[in-house]
């Protein structure tokens, strides 16, 4: 699936040198599709949301989610260290997790979908509208907050610099996303950018109430 002769092409139609330029290069022509100022690429949506968490650090926070959707969502809150409760939400497409600004945007894709002033989490799941088979991405118009994503997903590190020039300042997650990745997510996107993303609701999901066990609600 991750074709090396697709990260070389990609490389030379944009003359990158660093294989990490077409990850970047991903990012902007995702941000800028859906508008946002920012886009910061992660390994899956789920981890995506769980950066956010991390970000915001609102522990004291009970959060609200809808009953019906994936079951990695209340996985990833818990893992995060928050308390959270399901409510029946009647969602399409998306869904914020309330009372906080993160969207989970995993079965939303379209062109100026951005919401302002959000962290809206996308997912490129091999059933999803950019099918790369395992990636995401955080939404933000804040380059505060782009730059500190942007450490959280790769151990602390700047992407820029060599392991043993950098300078850490904060402790981070092993959650980023490979050139491989993004030069397949570049292919993907030029095919699909104009075909409309199927419609996935609420509907769509089993009810997560019933595993109240698992949870520990």
């Amino acid at each position: 699936m991750f074709d090396k002769k697709i990260l070389h092409h990609y490389m030379t139609k944009h003359n990158l040198r660093d294989p990490w330029n077409v990850v970047e290069l991903f990012e902007k022509k995702i941000s800028k599709f859906t508008g946002s100022k920012y886009g910061i690429s992660v390994d899956c949506c789920s981890h995506a949301i769980f950066l956010c968490l991390i970000l915001l650090s609102f522990k004291k926070t009970i959060l609200t989610i809808p009953e019906n959707t994936y079951i990695s969502v209340p996985s990833s809150i818990k893992l995060a260290g928050y308390k959270f409760k399901f409510k029946k939400i009647m969602w399409e497409g998306s869904y914020k997790i309330e009372p906080l600004n993160i969207i989970d945007s995993a079965t939303k894709f379209e062109k100026n979908m951005y919401q302002k002033k959000t962290l809206t989490c996308l997912s490129f799941h091999h059933r999803k509208h950019l099918p790369i088979g395992r990636g995401g991405m955080i939404l933000t118009d804040s380059k505060k907050n782009y730059n500190k994503l942007k450490r959280l997903r790769y151990d602390g590190r700047n992407m820029n610099k060599r392991y043993a020039q950098d300078n850490f300042k904060i402790m981070g997650y092993h959650m980023y996303m490979t050139p491989e990745q993004a030069a397949f997510g570049l292919k993907l996107f030029e095919k699909n950018k104009n075909k409309k993303a199927k419609k996935i609701s609420y509907k769509d999901y089993s009810n997560l109430k019933k595993y109240k066990k698992i949870f520990k609600l």
